[in-house]
């Protein structure tokens, strides 16, 4: 059964974007399989419309485990002393660059702690991994001067992922020391200024987060026009201030999903790591209600269990690059063509 009003709601919120808050809180609060079900079918329905039926391949590179941030969800914070810490040399980089091209991807993430990396250093792979390789660049590494990003956009980069994490202020003061969400909505605006495909998003079910303030992020995520979107649920890592929490919820992860589908339409939106390492693999549920793009792991085999954010990271046991029957069988499962290409913005044209 649904509720009196739900299929007017859900109509009112997929044939408009610009979504009332009242609205979307409405169908995050439901514990109904079968409003489940029409929510998911219907954010399916519009990625399949405004980006095609087809699941996107990036190549994931985790290049340093170091950070000098101390966020109370994250196992690379650096008061965790358990952690294990590594940094990729340029040399590793670029053949891990080699080894996602070699595996017809047409997009490399390179992701990492903010672990102080010289702006030049970085600037020197990509402008090497760009001589190599026709292939899109995409850049996670925090927040650094404008100079920094101007400097890697010159160098050939192309995108730059920056999860928000929450436009609350208290709620952001809560998760990070020290931090403030102003600072982090800054460096988006920059990246979107120096003409970068940028991505943000959000993580489900840290303590404090209220439905009302998820869907006062779906609304800034929609606003602000962002390329690409993730989203994930909180899971606590043993070594940091949020080691007894609970870890979010599937359902409500998977319905704020969906309700990113429906107002940012044509986003590019991952099915990310972090709902493949639960209990089980949730990436296909992911998929089934709206997300379309996957992130294999291609960091060097013995560094892989050591870029924990999370424990229980899925993909790490495994060696570099042997993913294709796995991303083969969740295309399936999904109904969905797999798609190797650089599937760049979809919301306006690359600078």
């Amino acid at each position: 059964m649904t509720r009196p009003g739900f299929t007017d709601c859900l109509e009112r919120v997929r044939e408009n974007p610009d979504a009332a808050q009242e609205d979307l809180v409405f169908l995050l609060n439901n514990e109904s399989p079968k409003e489940d079900a029409l929510l998911f079918a219907a954010a399916a329905d519009v990625r399949d419309r405004y980006c095609g039926a087809r699941m996107v391949l990036r190549g994931l590179v985790e290049f340093s485990s170091y950070c000098g941030n101390t966020c109370h969800y994250c196992g690379l914070n650096r008061a965790n002393g358990k952690a294990e810490r590594y940094r990729l040399t340029p040399d590793e980089m670029v053949e891990s660059a080699r080894l996602v091209w070699d595996a017809g991807i047409h997009t490399i993430v390179l992701q990492a702690g903010e672990d102080g990396m010289p702006a030049e250093t970085l600037a020197d792979v990509i402008s090497r991994i760009k001589s190599e390789h026709d292939m899109a660049i995409t850049l996670s590494v925090g927040e650094r001067p404008r100079a920094d990003y101007a400097r890697w956009k010159d160098a050939g980069a192309d995108r730059y992922l920056l999860r928000v994490e929450t436009t609350d202020p208290a709620l952001y003061a809560s998760l990070h020391d020290g931090r403030t969400v102003e600072t982090r909505l800054a460096c988006l605006d920059t990246l979107q200024e120096l003409g970068y495909q940028t991505g943000s998003g959000f993580m489900v079910g840290p303590p404090g987060q209220t439905l009302d303030i998820i869907a006062q992020d779906i609304r800034f995520l929609a606003q602000r026009e962002y390329d690409m979107i993730g989203i994930g649920p909180f899971i606590p890592h043993p070594e940091t201030p949020l080691a007894h929490a609970k870890t979010g919820d599937l359902k409500l992860t998977l319905r704020t999903v969906a309700l990113i589908r429906l107002t940012s339409r044509n986003a590019w939106l991952p099915a990310t790591t972090a709902l493949g390492s639960l209990d089980q693999d949730y990436r296909v549920d992911a998929l089934r209600a709206g997300a379309n793009v996957v992130m294999p792991n291609f960091s060097p085999a013995d560094v892989k269990k050591k870029y924990e954010i999370y424990p229980g990271k899925r993909c790490v046991t495994e060696q570099t690059g042997a993913c294709a029957g796995c991303m083969a069988g969740l295309a399936l499962a999904a109904g969905l063509e797999l798609d190797y290409s650089r599937a760049d913005s979809l919301k306006r044209v690359p600078v």
